[in-house]
């Protein structure tokens, strides 16, 4: 498929967040197959060390609902499902101008933004350990995971522009 050449950025940006939803959705499922971080690891996860950086305190960040007997970690959710809706929306306008960046379906632009996250942006900050101190499987479940994730955005984004017209059909 085809894009057309006027494609008003507003629909890219909200075909990209809405796709972010779904594969921020498939991305969770993942990681309960692949658990990426040892339980140890995990009792404070990486958008919860990321919002105590920023001032917010451990109470708040591992609040939780309580859903079918699982204590579920909204406040985390939250950063989880901004991040993938911002880089869906971020890949859906960077897709259409530059089209390289869907190399394999979005897999590609998955596995560098797991590289520029993972291995690169969260060590530096402090919110995970360097690159050769996180675990094989760690490396295996979070570059693997990406590029689903980042197939689903494309996927999400091309049935959304084909719904509402913006998809020329071959």
């Amino acid at each position: 498929m085809k894009m057309t050449k006027k494609v008003a950025l507003s629909t890219l940006v909200a075909a990209g967040a809405t796709a972010g939803l779904v594969s921020g959705l498939v991305k969770l499922g993942w990681e309960a197959l692949l658990p990426p971080r040892t339980p140890e690891r995990d009792a404070t996860n990486p958008p919860q060390t990321f919002l105590q950086q920023h001032g917010l305190s451990y109470a708040q960040t591992h609040k939780t609902y309580r859903y079918n007997g699982h204590d579920v970690p909204w406040v985390s959710l939250m950063l989880h499902f901004g991040f993938s809706s911002g880089i869906g929306a971020l890949y859906s306008v960077t897709g259409h101008y530059l089209p390289f960046t869907k190399l394999g379906n979005g897999a590609a632009y998955g596995l560098a933004t797991w590289a520029g996250a993972h291995l690169l942006a969260m060590p530096a900050l402090g919110i995970v350990p360097t690159a050769k101190d996180q675990p094989m499987p760690e490396h295996v479940s979070e570059a693997a995971g990406h590029m689903v994730w980042n197939w689903v955005n494309q996927l999400t984004i091309d049935q959304l522009l084909i719904r509402w017209g913006q998809h020329e059909q071959k």
